[in-house]
Formats: C-alpha cells, structure tokens, sequence
C-alpha cells in the first residue's frame, strides 16, 4: 500500500465520553429527548448533522434550532475533550513507523475539520499526515466516498494501492464507495461481528498489525 486513509475517532484516538457527555448535554440543554450511551456509540462514524436526526426520527426539527444544537455540541465537545482525548495505544510508534517507510498518510472524519486539526495537533500527530479532510469539506457524509475521493484527486494517488482504515461499518462502507481496499478496525465503536458483516479486506484486533497490511 502507498497511501492509508484513517478515520480519526475510534480508529487513531479514543475520545472516550466526550462524544457521549456532549451529545447528552447538548439534547438536555434543548429539552429534547436524550439518546442512550450505545445509541451515540452506534452512530459515532457519521457527522452530527445526519446522526442526530437519526438519533430522533420522528421530531421535526427547526433549522434554526438544529443549528444552534450543532453548536451547543461542539462548545461542549470542546469542553469535555481534553479530559477526555487520547491516542490509542501504539499509535503514534505505528504512525511513525508507516512514515519512516514512505507511506502516504490521510485522515478522512466526521468531524469539523477545525475540530480535527485541533485533536490531531494536540495529540501531536499532525505531522504525519499530508491532508485531512473534515465533514465541512465533503458535499456527501459517510458511507458516501467524497472524502476519500477527495484524498484522492488531490493529492493524486493510485485508488489500487489505497486503503481504507477505520473502526465503524460506514468507514468500511465509504471505502467501497470509492472503489479502495479497507480495514476494520476491532478496538473502536463497532462490534467484530458488525465490521465482519461489511466484508473488509482486512479485519485486525491490534494496531501493530497495520504494519502488515
């Protein structure tokens, strides 16, 4: 492989609750009904402008009080994360080891990109990765392949020696979409059985494993 294309949350960092704390908050503060831990869980791989109306289907949301949600949960995300946010273990002496070797590395989120660039500074691993790409930079949230479409023509490389790296069913999805190899990450969001179900090309439970793909 010469690029490797890596979802953030669940995949390279574990934000623990903050996602959960956040999204809690942010439905109790606009007195809508609160989603379950494992809902949020569920629906970590996709962008908060589609998954919380997922998250409430049946309540029709004004536009303008859906965009203040958004914002009530990005100010408390930004709250809770440094409390929160670490690399899994590994990572960073993984990520290190794929750039010493000429690989080619990407992040492809859900998240805001402002958002992104901020965790993966202060994370600092933000000096390996030649792009990221965020939800605000993609026409079509995952599964849809825009953001590794993007990745792609921009920086010009080969979709054949690509992969597609990521803990939830909608990263394995969005790598088909857009025609590249993928891999299933075990220590994140979805259960083995749900990213075994999507037919990865490779399915991995340890992070030192990415060194053989």
């Amino acid at each position: 492989m010469e690029a490797y294309i890596f979802d953030f949350d669940g995949t390279l960092a574990n934000s623990g609750k903050t996602g959960i704390l956040a999204t809690q908050s942010a439905f109790q503060e606009f007195n809508l009904k609160v989603p379950s831990e494992k809902m949020i869980n569920y629906y970590t791989g996709i962008p908060i402008e589609k998954s919380f109306k997922k998250m409430l289907p049946d309540y029709a949301f004004r536009e303008t009080e859906f965009q203040a949600l958004l914002s009530a949960f990005r100010q408390y995300y930004k709250e809770y994360e440094q409390e929160n946010l670490t690399l899994f273990p590994h990572i960073k002496e993984v990520l290190q080891e794929l750039k010493s070797l000429g690989k080619r590395l990407y992040v492809v989120s859900s998240k805001h990109s402002v958002a992104l660039k901020r965790n993966l500074e202060y994370l600092d691993i933000a000096v390996y990765f030649e792009g990221v790409v965020g939800s605000d930079q993609v026409e079509h949230y995952k599964p849809a392949p825009d953001g590794v479409l993007y990745i792609l023509k921009t920086y010009r490389i080969d979709p054949e020696d690509s992969i597609m790296i990521g803990d939830a069913s909608f990263d394995i999805q969005m790598g088909k979409a857009a025609g590249i190899k993928t891999c299933a990450v075990s220590w994140g969001a979805h259960s083995f059985e749900d990213l075994d179900n999507e037919a990865p090309n490779f399915l991995i439970n340890h992070v030192e494993d990415l060194l053989k793909l």
